[in-house]
């Protein structure tokens, strides 16, 4: 099996100098985030040496679609296929006996602080948070597992605050231990394979095992150990591993907090929680994602967004090829569908399935695909040539939105369809169907002789 490691690719991204090493002493406090700010485009960060701690941090490991492509071993232009035949073919995990991430073992009490170089990322916020902790905890009526994503801001000690939408999840579990009177066991994963944290990401059913569609995406399955403290299972080649509980029943204030959208928002308390034992390689990399409107960030739910959304409309909508999420629209909020010769309605068909889907999209444009969703001067030509504002514009007044997003009043938004596609007989008018070209034949000749023009 290949090595599933966090550091592995870091290797593999050194050696074709994608990853760039910070050798100046950086503050985790502000000055390694405003670092990484500044450096959110182009190469992965490496930071070798951070204040008052030994281990290192590597940062902006995968902020564009070309990285994340190479680091799953293929190419941008088969990234979406991979991420669907990822869901359509999960490959469960295997268990090994031992792995590097336990080799040193930190157990209560503990101060999270000292150990982790944690870095405190915006001004306003209210601590360190861990953006890049892959949560694993088991459903305690099913013992089914999930894997997911949380913020967890350290709160002293052993204590943290895990920031948990009340519909994701992991929520649903702690409220499930809850009624029982009792904790959520979790561990958290630091310092991921790229499969790991894009599995993780993926809209599955409660239930589901996001390790499943991280093996898919690895090609084998994912290698797992079993945690020391807690009855639960973490990736192999993790770099760190925290152990402990959540308590449903614990709500600590968080305050103000970034979100994806790039402001501040306060959404009331967070859960508490708990951690009693640290693992970690000897000389351990601590992985950390810029949150706010950044692009690694953005593009983790946005990869995610696409590929779901993708395999549902296609199972109702065969002529759907591709829905990209924009970067302007956050990596959450806008999506281009690309459809081959859809029939009359089928495109607004797909505009309320695709929002009905993720309900965090608001607008929706459908293209035909001739168009590439992800070239915004060719999705803008479609609308200048294709769309008839008083037949294709769908305006849904008063739906439900997600609370993350920044124009919502009472979690109800307008949402906004556009569809910029050819309609049958289009053609018979002279236009509106194809393009002015030379002779094919011509243009194909020109094209393989082009650089002795």
């Amino acid at each position: 099996m290949q090595d599933q490691s966090f550091r592995t690719m870091l290797a593999r991204l050194d050696a074709c100098g994608d990853l760039h090493t910070v050798r100046r002493t950086v503050d985790p406090r502000f000055e390694l985030g405003a670092v990484m700010s500044l450096r959110r485009h182009g190469p992965a960060q490496l930071f070798a040496s951070v204040a008052g701690h030994a281990m290192r941090i590597a940062g902006n490991v995968m902020n564009a679609r070309e990285r994340v492509a190479r680091l799953l071993g293929t190419d941008k232009a088969a990234l979406p296929g991979r991420l669907l035949a990822a869901l359509a073919s999960p490959v469960p995990p295997v268990l090994v006996e031992a792995a590097p991430v336990q080799a040193v073992v930190h157990r209560a009490p503990l101060d999270l602080a000292c150990l982790l170089p944690v870095p405190t990322w915006f001004e306003h916020e209210t601590g360190p948070y861990i953006t890049a902790g892959v949560i694993v905890a088991k459903d305690p009526e099913t013992g089914r597992r999930n894997v997911s994503i949380a913020r967890l801001r350290l709160d002293g000690g052993g204590r943290v605050m895990v920031g948990i939408a009340r519909n994701h999840h992991l929520n649903v579990l702690a409220e499930k231990a809850r009624a029982q009177g009792e904790s959520l066991p979790i561990a958290v994963a630091i310092g991921n394979h790229a499969a790991v944290l894009l599995g993780s990401q993926m809209y599955l059913g409660l239930g589901d095992d996001e390790y499943d569609i991280a093996g898919a995406l690895l090609g084998e399955p994912l290698q797992l150990v079993r945690c020391l403290t807690v009855p639960l299972e973490v990736p192999a080649g993790a770099e760190i591993v925290l152990e402990g509980a959540i308590d449903a029943a614990d709500l600590v204030a968080e305050g103000s907090v970034s979100e994806f959208h790039g402001f501040y928002v306060d959404y009331g308390p967070g859960t508490g929680g708990t951690i009693g034992c640290v693992t970690h390689r000897p000389d351990a990399v601590y992985q950390a994602i810029l949150p706010g409107y950044a692009p690694e960030h953005c593009l983790l739910g946005a990869l995610a967004i696409e590929a779901v959304c993708c395999a549902a409309l296609q199972r109702v909508i065969p002529a759907v090829r591709r829905v990209f999420v924009t970067d302007g629209g956050m990596g959450r909020l806008h999506a281009v569908i690309a459809m081959h010769r859809p029939r009359l309605g089928e495109g607004k068909r797909a505009v309320i399935l695709a929002m009905g889907q993720i309900n965090l999209l608001k607008l929706v444009i459908v293209v035909e695909d001739d168009i590439d969703p992800e070239d915004a001067t060719q999705v803008e030509w479609s609308l200048a040539a294709r769309f008839r504002g008083d037949e294709d514009l769908v305006v849904l007044p008063g739906l439900k939105a997600d609370r993350c997003d920044p124009v919502h009043e009472n979690l109800t938004v307008t949402k906004i369809g556009l569809v910029a596609c050819t309609r049958p007989g289009d053609g018979e008018r002279g236009s509106r169907s194809e393009f002015a070209t030379a002779p094919a034949e011509v243009l194909a000749r020109v094209r393989a002789q082009l650089g002795d023009y």
